[in-house]
């Protein structure tokens, strides 16, 4: 949970430039990928974080831009990042707009009252998950994987 407006920014910050290097790793014929046909796809995993990250900031009561819950993946990558980088930003702004004191309060959040600052964390945690299977799909894709919590097999080498 936050505490502090600028422990969550420097998060933000640098969760969602993880993000942004993962999103810019997908290539639009790679969009498909999925770990077995019927499961989650890069594109898919990487448009819910664009949407999650609206729905997120929603309930903790900021402007974040997203799509709309039956807006359908985009098939450009370009689309993707954009609408990322817009989400990036938005939370930049809205989230310095708080006070330490509004982390505190409760706000709606999916399964009921929860602290703002709790809820940031969890949009945080939540992409995090994602990334991980996206990081997994870019390998099995044949794409980069950059370094997201670290250096990967072919920083190393």
């Amino acid at each position: 949970m936050y505490r502090k407006v600028e422990d969550f920014l420097e998060d933000w910050t640098a969760s969602s430039a993880n993000a942004l290097s993962v999103f810019k790793a997908l290539t639009n014929d790679k969009l498909g990928q999925s770990i077995v046909e019927g499961h989650s796809t890069l594109g898919w995993l990487a448009w819910h974080l664009v949407g999650a990250g609206a729905a997120f900031g929603h309930f903790a009561g900021l402007q974040i831009p997203g799509p709309g819950r039956d807006q359908e993946a985009p098939t450009e990558v370009t689309e993707i990042v954009d609408a990322y980088e817009q989400v990036i930003e938005a939370y930049k702004v809205e989230a310095a707009k708080l006070t330490d004191e509004a982390l505190l309060e409760e706000v709606n959040g999916f399964g009921g009252p929860i602290a703002r600052g709790k809820l940031l964390r969890a949009v945080i945690d939540h992409q995090t998950h994602h990334l991980g299977q996206m990081t997994v799909l870019l390998r099995q894709a044949g794409l980069t994987v950059p370094g997201v919590m670290g250096p990967t097999k072919e920083m190393q080498a």
